[in-house]
């Protein structure tokens, strides 16, 4: 936004983006307690996630000013690693294994299976918001591969036909 003065002409105005004061609390509450940690752009997006499920994108410039960063620098460590959700999760969040291991014993059948029963892709959820899924690099279940993670819960030798019992009892539950 821009402000014309009569005497100095242009003045540029800082717009902050708005945050819902729960979730600008939340984040100032992560900064405070997490900024003197060294390298502390990670450890408070992990906490900002934890404490909201996600990180939204108007925390961003908040986060920048907390850390004395430039926006550009949040966002680029937020884009960078998959693991941070710009958008609210799904009530119930899947993890599917793509390691090797789970590879060698159907993964890949299983993850397009997966996708096209969900009819999203990985860092997606389902229109009715019950799902997201996620890709992961190793559950450390390889012995009962393939392998899937349901809202923390490990599952081995998952099948389709495992997969699609799996997700009625999700949405089930929801």
């Amino acid at each position: 936004m821009v402000q014309k003065s009569p005497s100095l002409g242009v003045i540029p105005i800082r717009v902050e983006p708005s945050l819902p004061a729960a979730q600008r609390t939340a984040v100032l509450e992560v900064c405070a307690r997490l900024k003197s940690v060294a390298g502390a752009l990670m450890p408070i997006l992990h906490g900002v996630q934890a404490a909201l499920g996600y990180v939204p994108k108007d925390a961003v410039p908040l986060i920048a000013s907390e850390l004395n960063l430039s926006r550009a620098e949040v966002h680029g460590v937020l884009s960078f690693y998959h693991y941070f959700r710009k958008q609210p999760p799904g009530r119930h969040v899947m993890h599917l294994c793509r390691a090797e291991a789970c590879q060698s014993v159907g993964a890949v059948t299983l993850e397009a299976h997966v996708k096209q029963s969900l009819g999203i892709d990985f860092h997606q959820t389902t229109a009715d918001g019950a799902i997201s899924l996620e890709p992961v690099y190793c559950l450390g279940n390889c012995s009962l591969g393939p392998s899937i993670m349901v809202d923390k819960q490990l599952q081995g030798r998952v099948s389709p036909k495992r997969f699609d019992e799996l997700v009625a009892q999700a949405r089930a539950s929801s």
